[in-house]
């Protein structure tokens, strides 16, 4: 048995089909891992989503932002934009069960000695944390006003987490943190104007990963989101997200090896 942990899809189903050949994926033995935003830009949304689905217990994924958003636009007044895709989820005969399937996804999977998580860590938290917070968010995310969380989850404030933070605002850093992150400071400080490659720091901010004192710098971390990195050369941290959507790759890492498969996409 393998386990592979794969990098944004984005809808770009025939990239996904492609790599699976090329692992050759076995649903008698291997297990698949989806690191979030399995949906959007792409032009195979709901394709890509009903295959994950259907694959049952063949695969397990955390929600990514563009996840959030689709489930934003079918249960809140929220529209898609114009660069959105996923408007044939929308429109689908399936789609309470497709929607309802993301609804139970969470924001984070600890296997075995990974840590999967969309965006990023922020480098104060550790793993009990970690999970505390992303229950807090599947709470609401299964509960019975889940279109109110969803429309109150679009902010950048609060930037900064502490404890005593009421329970929608420690969810929305929790979501901004998982989903969004890119640049923090090391007191978790976050920050979403700059999407470039980790070199290119907004002054008094770093990559997440590159904060010396955080706390899971022993943890082996896997994440999507950031398309703009490259050359990433640190110890325990797997970027997996390879700009399918932008012309790159589609990537898939094999956990016992950590040998990574790609198809241009």
């Amino acid at each position: 048995m393998s386990d592979y942990f794969i990098g944004d899809v984005q809808g770009c189903f025939d990239s996904l089909q492609s790599l699976l050949k090329k692992i050759k994926f076995s649903s008698d033995k291997d297990q698949l891992f989806f690191l979030g935003d399995v949906v959007n830009r792409g032009d195979k949304s709901l394709t890509t989503l009903r295959f994950i689905k259907d694959l049952d217990n063949n695969a397990k994924m955390i929600l990514g932002n563009h996840d959030f958003h689709l489930l934003a636009c079918a249960l809140t007044s929220r529209k898609p934009n114009s660069k959105d895709t996923f408007t044939d989820i929308l429109r689908a005969n399936d789609r309470d069960e497709l929607i309802g399937f993301l609804l139970k996804k969470p924001l984070a999977i600890k296997h075995k000695d990974a840590l999967l998580v969309h965006a990023g860590v922020p480098p104060i938290w550790d793993q009990e944390i970690i999970f505390k917070q992303s229950a807090l968010v599947q709470k609401y995310l299964q509960g019975d006003d889940v279109s109110s969380f969803l429309s109150s989850m679009y902010d950048n404030e609060p930037n900064k987490y502490h404890n005593d933070l009421d329970e929608l605002d420690a969810c929305r850093y929790t979501i901004n943190a998982l989903m969004r992150m890119r640049f923090c400071k090391s007191d978790g400080e976050l920050e979403f104007d700059h999407k470039v490659n980790y070199d290119q720091a907004p002054e008094g901010y770093k990559a997440w990963f590159l904060h010396s004192d955080r706390k899971l710098k022993n943890t082996d971390i896997f994440f999507g989101h950031w398309s703009d990195l490259a050359n990433v050369n640190q110890a325990h941290v797997y970027p997996m997200d390879h700009g399918c959507i932008w012309s790159g790759a589609l990537s898939a890492i094999r956990l016992e090896d950590r040998k990574i498969f790609s198809v241009n996409c």
